[in-house]
This record gives structure tokens, sequence and C-alpha cells, in this order.
């Protein structure tokens, strides 16, 4: 069968699910593809997400059920969604942003799970919101029905139970569920069609995946340091941060090992400034007194005691500028 790719157009889908939440991770910008000849819902889950299971997607998302939906014939237009990025800014919390996304800071879990976050999450990361799927429960269907359809694994169904604040795992037809899907991500053939087409300007997630190729070199980065190929260490930590987009957590373990690796070659001015770095990021960033030379905890002491001094400079500089207006006008 010969497959041709239709026309996508990018549209704002409203939110579906008023009474439940009013999602932004639904009512961003959506793909439409319009059907073609040949094609059927596997052929189309395939080609966007690389997986042809994914119908079931399609199927929920453009209400293509067996109780009054419509069937797939060509001309049809179907929304493909998929999970949408943030950005993470300074003083975000994982429950503001279930709050922002979901409705409710309850429903943070899922985010964390996705992310494989910390405590909170880390400041200027790109993390994954998954997409939260409206399902309408049928005649019949369960809790566990409806967790079996879209996950592979048993955590569905606790996933499904928590998400949608459920105190029992009953469900009763017409019920709205909403459906976290982590993994409606564009495979690489879709992302491609919908750059073609116009469908989105800059693949999302590409801050996403640069943070995690970046993560992968941080244990080979302090190998480096702890077996004393400091040069090497300077090499690769100053290429990571050439990469740029790093989270905050990044670029202290980065800038911590550099300043490290920079004392152990007599570089102790560029050894401060990497350690201010780190500092701006976390200023109450401490060292392994067990693990760190007495030299580097000099050189990281005069760059904590400078980045003070500096900042004793900033507060007082208001203080000061209206001392001298008041002092102009007397």
């Amino acid at each position: 069968m010969t497959r041709s790719f239709a026309p996508l157009l990018l549209v704002l889908v409203a939110p579906l699910f008023p009474l439940l939440v009013a999602s932004p991770a639904r009512a961003e910008s959506t793909l439409v593809h319009v059907v073609r000849p040949g094609e059927t819902l596997a052929s189309i889950a395939d080609r966007y997400y690389g997986n042809p299971k994914r119908e079931n997607v399609l199927v929920s998302e453009n209400g293509l059920t067996s109780e009054g939906g419509s069937a797939i014939v060509v001309g049809l237009r179907l929304s493909i969604p998929t999970v949408s990025y943030y950005r993470v800014q300074a003083g975000d919390t994982w429950a503001e942003l279930a709050q922002r996304f979901y409705g409710d800071p309850k429903r943070a879990f899922v985010l964390i799970e996705a992310n494989q976050g910390g405590p909170q999450p880390d400041t200027a990361a790109e993390v994954l919101v998954p997409y939260p799927l409206r399902h309408v429960v049928s005649q019949s269907e369960s809790l566990r029905a409806v967790a079996k359809t879209y996950y592979e694994d048993k955590k569905g169904l606790r996933v499904l139970r928590r998400f949608n604040l459920l105190k029992t795992f009953r469900v009763q037809r017409g019920d709205i569920l909403l459906v976290p899907l982590p993994d409606l991500v564009l495979s690489q053939e879709g992302r491609r069609i919908a750059k073609l087409e116009g469908g989105l300007a800059t693949p999302r997630g590409d801050v996403r995946a640069k943070q995690a190729l970046i993560t992968e070199q941080l244990p080979e980065l302090r190998e480096r340091v702890r077996n004393g190929r400091f040069t090497e260490a300077v090499a690769l930590a100053n290429r990571l941060i050439g990469m740029g987009d790093l989270t905050g957590n990044q670029v202290v373990t980065i800038q911590r090992e550099l300043g490290t690796a920079l004392v152990a070659l007599d570089r102790n001015e560029a050894a401060q400034a990497a350690f201010a770095e780190a500092l701006k990021q976390q200023p109450d960033m401490e060292l392994d007194l067990a693990r760190t030379s007495p030299k580097v905890r000099a050189v990281f002491e005069m760059a904590r005691s400078r980045a003070s001094q500096e900042g004793d400079a900033r507060r007082a500089a208001p203080g000061e500028l209206e001392g001298r207006k008041r002092k102009r006008g007397s």
C-alpha cells in the first residue's frame, strides 16, 4: 500500500473537559491530520508515534467510538495529540506545575515520574508534560480495562485512580477519565513531517534531549577529575558548558568539577570564576571535606568570600543611591 502524507495544520484545540480540568497540556497547539486514501488509524499512529498500537489514542481523542462516533473516512480531520514541554523557571514547584497543566497540585506525581524528578524540578530543565487524554467509560468497562487499554504495566491502574482523584476503583458508563500519557512523543518521521508542513517551526523536546545527553556525560567528568586527568576534565567541562541550555544542577556539578581541575592545574583565578558560577546557582553549596584537598577548599572559600562581598555590595547599592538623593535634596 502506498502511503501519502496528509497536509498538516496547527490549530488551537479547546479543552474538552471543563467539568474536570482546564488543562494547558491539552489546550496547546495540536497537529491535525487529514485522512488520505488507503490510510488506517494504525498506519497514522505508526507514522506520528512510531507505534501502531497508539491508534487507541486517536480513537479516544477524536471520538471514534462504536457508540455513535465517526468512522474514519477520506478527508476526515484527525487531531494528533502530543506531549508538551516546559522550561522550568526559578521557584517553580511540581505542585505549581501540576496546578498549571492539570488543574490540581495532587496530580504532580505524574510530572515527577515522567521526568524522574527530585523533590522539586531543576531550574532551567525542560520537563515533559504527559498528555491528559480524555476517555469516556463505555458500557461494562472497568477502570482496570481502561488501564490495560493505554498502559503496558500494572502501574496504570494506580495512575488512573490517583490522577482522577478517585476514592474507589469503581467507574460507570459515561464517566470521563483523564489518562496521562508520557509516551505521545512525535517520532522522527512525525517531527519531520510536522516541521516540513509548518506544524512545528522548532521541534519540541530538543532541549530536554540535550540536557539528558549532558547528564550522561557527568559521571565521565567526575571520573576524569577523580583519576587526575585534569586537562581532559577541563576540556570536557568546557564542551558541556558550550552546549548551552544547562539546568541549574548541571551548572553546579560541571562548574564544581571544573574548578577542582583548574586548581590542580594551578589556574586559581579561573578556578575561582568556575566556583563563583556554581555558587550563583547554589549559594549554600559545600565541598566534600573528606575528598577535597586543602588547596581546592582554599580557592573555593576565596570564591565564596568574593561572591558574598559582591552580594553585599549589590544589596547596599540601592540604599547608598537613596542616601545620595536625599543629600542632594537637602
